[in-house]
């Protein structure tokens, strides 16, 4: 006769209780998986999710973001269309990790001239998924915990969490705008960096020193003067530069980019960045790179080959086409590089005008897509609203793009947080717009101002 196993009440009791912990203990330790690395806190918020997501929804003239709504040159246009519908079938494949060989090569030609190098295409050049991929590989490949990078306000929004992701520590330091004659419009020119406050940044733990010039967003182009500065500290106190350049051939009124690399003492410690979305109004390829020597460039590679691994291989063929066409008329009248900025310094008149012409007080850009404008007359405009930590830029930006269907960004969005309140008075426009998109802002403006007069 089979004997019947069981438990007594206490036992069962017991197993129970047992249960009831190790369930607690498995979804407790679940829960704890699913908490991000230390690495994101504070990281989650974005001005342009935001932003774009506010212009969509109001259906606005948006002269936010940074992208033309113009297409890109015939040449670069016919090029990609050439990549992807040609005949050689390996353009759809996978091409060197590090660079497609026909880029590398024409990259390395045509920047080994303008910097006075001999560039190695295989060694000096690393092609990158956009500019965004190059500035993540710097800071992820050179800048380790307890590093210092100093980084110049106003900045492009993304230096800041990849300095804090990498583990290193931001240093700001910003330039400061100088008086001007009442009745004439201030220009980027007028706001500079104080020597001797930029010298006091520079400590044992400095690794490395962002640059951006011309800069996102005030338009800046540093003069030769300045970069001399800059490059004499980096050498004194032995500092890497991270050169972000990807508006390099958008300078106006006859100013002149300089890149820092071609300063004595600066090639071996700097890498410079750049972009073919800038390069040839074309933002959605993705195709960017960086130039610098070997034994920075290699870092970066180990980065790259651990993450993103390779970029698409037409757009790749389609920007070296885009470059050999421009290297073949440099300088000539029918350079694109030399169309285009001429073309966007008309579009930056046409919007101060139409600023001007309201009451905003437009900073007048020597470079890139935009200018930032004070529209302190404008802040009546804005209803009581409770106190609150929001910067007075970002809730007038919001405001105006839900009641009057225009879209800017918020200025502070480009400083760090000790130096948002200084300058949430200025509001960044794009105005690499088609004539169309910049008559209707204009349109808008005008109907405001008109509303304004009549209160």
């Amino acid at each position: 006769m089979l004997r019947r196993s069981g438990l007594s009440l206490g036992q069962e009791l017991l197993r129970k209780s047992n249960l009831t912990g190790v369930c607690w203990f498995h979804t407790k330790a679940k829960m704890s998986r699913m908490v991000p690395a230390r690495r994101l806190e504070g990281m989650d918020k974005n001005i342009w999710v935001e932003f774009v997501k506010l212009a969509a929804t109001y259906g606005t003239v948006n002269l936010g973001q940074g992208f033309p709504n113009y297409p890109p040159p015939d040449f670069a246009k016919e090029a990609f269309v050439e990549a992807v519908g040609g005949e050689d079938t390996s353009l759809h494949q996978y091409t060197r990790a590090f660079g497609h060989p026909p880029l590398v090569k024409i990259l390395a030609r045509f920047f080994g001239k303008l910097l006075g190098q001999d560039l190695d295409p295989m060694t000096n050049v690393l092609i990158t998924v956009g500019a965004y991929e190059a500035l993540y590989c710097c800071f992820q490949a050179m800048v380790d915990d307890g590093d210092e990078v100093i980084i110049i306000e106003p900045f492009f929004d993304c230096y800041e969490p990849m300095v804090k992701m990498a583990g290193g520590t931001p240093v700001f330091i910003p330039l400061r705008p100088k008086a001007v004659k009442s009745g004439k419009l201030m220009s980027s020119r007028d706001w500079q960096l104080d020597p001797a406050e930029l010298e006091a940044k520079f400590s044992q733990r400095t690794k490395a020193l962002v640059l951006n010039t011309p800069n996102n967003p005030l338009g800046k182009v540093f003069s030769r003067e300045e970069l001399e500065l800059i490059a004499e500290l980096c050498v004194k106190h032995d500092v890497l530069c991270f050169s972000d350049e990807v508006y390099e051939w958008l300078v106006y009124d006859g100013r002149e980019h300089i890149r820092i690399a071609s300063l004595p003492g600066m090639w071996e410690r700097t890498v410079t960045i750049g972009s073919s979305g800038k390069t040839f109004s074309a933002t959605g390829w993705k195709v960017g790179w960086t130039i610098g020597p070997d034994g920075l460039l290699k870092h970066l590679r180990t980065v790259h080959q651990n993450s993103v691994y390779h970029c698409a291989t037409a757009a790749q063929e389609a920007v070296a086409r885009a470059l050999e066409r421009e290297l073949g008329h440099f300088g000539a009248p029918e350079s694109y590089f030399v169309q285009l900025p001429r073309e966007l310094q008309r579009k930056r008149d046409l919007l101060i005008r139409s600023l001007v012409a309201v009451g905003m007080e437009p900073v007048v850009p020597e470079g890139t897509y935009f200018l930032i404008a004070d529209f302190s007359a404008f802040k009546t405009e804005l209803p009581e609203l409770p106190e609150s930590e929001e910067p007075c830029d970002s809730q007038f930006a919001k405001w105006m793009i839900k009641h009057k269907h225009l879209a800017a960004i918020p200025v502070s969005a480009f400083y760090s947080a000790p130096q948002k309140k200084n300058f949430d008075h200025f509001i960044r426009f794009c105005f690499a717009k088609e004539d169309s998109t910049l008559k209707a802002a204009d349109d808008i403006l005008q109907q405001w101002s008109r509303e304004k007069a009549g209160q």
